[in-house]
């Protein structure tokens, strides 16, 4: 009997077709309305695969993806700054900003932080570590003016 050939696994762009088409916020604000359920349930797959490879906080990413991809449609969150009030939380908002393609990395020397970081995107209002630092975050910069 021969040995199947084996096929490849899907393209990301064929399992999230939606997803695969969004780097920024501005291209997800390009989308209609009735398409952001469809797009939060294509981040919830692809967020369940990248950390199944990598390693990392599953639930807190996907308890808010379905907010991430609200605050990223209706405010311009390169202007209106985001505060997250546990870093793995932040996992969607990566996807959606910019490090979709280096998930891969996420949690590796050299990869992506398992945090929000400045240095790493300017959607990223400050170092978040673990939880409760967001109110004092957000009345610092309240008080900034």
């Amino acid at each position: 009997m021969p040995t199947p050939t084996p096929h490849p696994p899907p393209s990301a762009a064929n399992r999230f077709p939606l997803l695969s088409r969004i780097e920024l916020p501005v291209d997800l604000r390009r989308l209609p309305e009735s398409r952001l359920p469809a797009l939060a349930d294509e981040l919830r797959g692809f967020l369940i695969d990248s950390v199944s490879r990598t390693g990392g906080h599953l639930a807190a990413g996907l308890g808010v993806v379905d907010l991430t991809v609200a605050l990223h449609y209706v405010f311009d969150t390169q202007n209106d700054r985001l505060i997250w009030d546990v870093g793995h939380q932040a996992y969607p908002h990566k996807i959606l900003t910019g490090r979709r393609a280096r998930m891969g990395s996420l949690r590796k020397r050299g990869g992506l932080s398992g945090f929000p970081k400045r240095d790493e995107s300017p959607y990223d209002t400050f170092g978040v570590g673990h939880s409760s630092t967001s109110i004092s975050a957000g009345a610092g910069r309240a008080g900034q003016g």
